[in-house]
């Protein structure tokens, strides 16, 4: 297969950290990234796993501070010191807008990135319209046929389907990769992404 699939959310922390890396990865590998965001929200419930929002203390103040610390490090990626002011808000414009990248025929690799390290940089509400322009035209793209397609219902059909798919596969959390069927959860497997991509695991 020619591509990458990721499964991810327009403002997850992780598929931010090891954005630039994976891009990395699927060019040295001749491999073109396959966008599908996704509700993160109703994966992450089918899934079984404790939303967010109602884990302890601990887990939080250590998978969303001190492991996120620790790998915008190791990947040099700037990073707040503080979670996002709007992370809560529904983010479905903003993967909206990827996907109608992507039905218009565009490469949303910047794209993606940008929203990813705005919000997690620059403190951007994702599910503001004005903002959403701001950021699709800093990073090169016509902002207007986008915002406005976003809402589609043949986007929101995809934006369906593509959760739909990631729950019937398993997925349970953003970044997700797939090289070849194989799945990988989160950034920090990244180096077995670009380990399978050329020596597949057994």
């Amino acid at each position: 297969m020619s591509v990458i699939e990721y499964f991810y959310a327009a403002h997850s922390a992780y598929a931010y950290i090891g954005s630039v890396r994976f891009m990395q990865i699927a060019t040295a590998a001749g491999r073109t990234i396959e966008h599908r965001p996704i509700d993160l929200n109703r994966v992450v419930n089918a899934s079984g796993s404790v939303p967010f929002s109602e884990r302890s203390p601990g887990h939080r103040a250590y998978f969303f501070s001190r492991e996120m610390k620790r790998w915008s490090e190791q990947r040099g990626v700037s990073l707040m010191d503080h979670m996002p002011t709007h992370h809560g808000n529904d983010i479905a414009l903003a993967n909206g807008l990827l996907i109608a990248g992507l039905v218009q025929g565009l490469n949303i690799d910047s794209l993606a990135y940008a929203l990813l390290a705005a919000h997690w940089t620059e403190d951007a509400d994702l599910a503001d319209p004005a903002t959403l322009a701001t950021i699709t035209q800093q990073a090169g793209y016509a902002a207007d046929p986008l915002l406005e397609a976003a809402t589609d219902k043949q986007i929101l059909d995809i934006y369906a389907a593509n959760t739909e798919e990631a729950i019937e596969r398993s997925v349970f959390g953003s970044p997700t990769y797939f090289v070849d069927g194989d799945m990988f959860y989160g950034q920090d497997r990244l180096e077995m992404v670009e380990r399978a991509l050329t020596r597949p695991y057994a």
